[in-house]
């Protein structure tokens, strides 16, 4: 039994995107040097990160098949999920009119920054806009043309590209949940939990455990085993995110404090807060989601999130999802040196500060 190393693995992943952005800028490179400005802009995209959804597929993998035929595949194949993340994070920042992204000027502030210098005409704004739905439009392209180029064979490689498909489609849609709550400006524990499945709790760990179980030929089964555990981590991974956009420390979520209630995000934890409020505290809460604040604002809301109940209320449900989870896959057709890195990988996704 060997044992995997998190930080090689991370590794590994990262120069395998780089090898596939360096071709697709040779690819790219008659178009000149707008389209050099593009490739640049993808590699900041891709770049960083804890590989979450790289890690699931591989694991998924190897849950089925533990000796890897053609590691090279599997590594472009795990590697094409952080692109269709990288994706959504650049679709993402621009919708939630986000600043910045793990520290750095998100996709279209970059963009419109460039606009601005340059002085060239129209609105910066309107420019940095267009570069991102480009770029992740882009993205989303190549995570696909990477997965269907991984290497694998014509059978393995369908039945990958078909959870990828269903993968894509629903985060998308998901995404449009999500828009469409903001702009209700409402919504309950369970609209908020529809919106936090498919945003990002399937796309995150459990469907990135489907593709690689898939390229390794799972049956039916075995992946009904996987979502067994897969989808109620993911929730428990996506609560753990939506408790740090409030209350996660700014130098290691690469976030501005509060984030979440400065964009107005309508997530379990306020649904919760509103829910358990008093009136008076309710009515602040809900009026100040999505509006400008400053530290003294966001120091009162999360005073209100916390004195609701709703910030124990959702660590008591990562907690319990998280069990359930490992609970589900004690019992799965699994390989078991598979079972142990993914229960370590369990307690990596709901335990982090970042």
């Amino acid at each position: 039994m060997t044992t995997w190393d998190p930080a090689a693995f991370r590794d590994q992943v990262q120069q395998v995107l780089d090898d596939f952005l360096a071709a697709r800028e040779a690819e790219l490179a008659p178009l000149g040097p707008d389209a050099g400005r593009l490739v640049a802009e993808a590699r900041t995209a891709v770049r960083g990160g804890k590989r979450f959804r790289a890690s699931f597929c591989h694991w998924g993998y190897r849950a089925i098949r533990p000796d890897v035929a053609d590691p090279a595949a599997l590594a472009r194949a795990c590697a094409s999920l952080e692109v269709l993340h990288a994706s959504a994070l650049v679709h993402d920042d621009y919708m939630d009119a986000s600043d910045t992204r793990r520290g750095r000027p998100a996709t279209h502030r970059t963009f419109e920054a460039e606009h601005r210098a340059a002085g060239w005409r129209g609105a910066p704004e309107q420019y940095g806009a267009a570069a991102a739905i480009l770029l992740g439009d882009l993205l989303l392209g190549w995570a696909g043309d990477m997965l269907r180029g991984s290497g694998f064979g014509t059978q393995e490689t369908a039945a990958g590209l078909a959870l990828f498909e269903q993968c894509r489609s629903e985060v998308i849609a998901g995404q449009f949940l999500d828009v469409s709550v903001q702009a209700r400006g409402r919504a309950d524990v369970d609209t908020a939990m529809t919106v936090l499945r498919y945003k990002s709790a399937k796309y995150s760990i459990e469907r990135p455990l489907h593709i690689g179980a898939g390229l390794a030929g799972a049956t039916a089964d075995q992946i009904e085993q996987l979502t067994r555990f897969g989808l109620p981590l993911g929730e428990a991974f996506q609560l753990r995110d939506d408790l740090l956009g409030v209350f996660g420390d700014p130098e290691e979520t690469g976030k501005p404090a509060g984030d979440d209630l400065v964009e107005g995000k309508r997530t379990v934890l306020v649904a919760l807060a509103l829910d358990a409020a008093s009136p008076a505290a309710a009515r602040r809460l809900d009026g100040a989601l999505g509006t400008p604040l400053g530290p003294a604002d966001v120091d009162e809301l999360r005073g209100i999130i916390e004195d609701s109940g709703a910030r124990a209320q959702v660590e008591d449900v990562i907690g319990a999802l998280a069990d359930r989870a490992v609970a589900a896959l004690q019992p799965a057709d699994v390989d078991d040196h598979a079972r142990v890195v993914l229960t370590e990988l369990a307690a990596a996704a709901t335990q982090r500060t970042l």
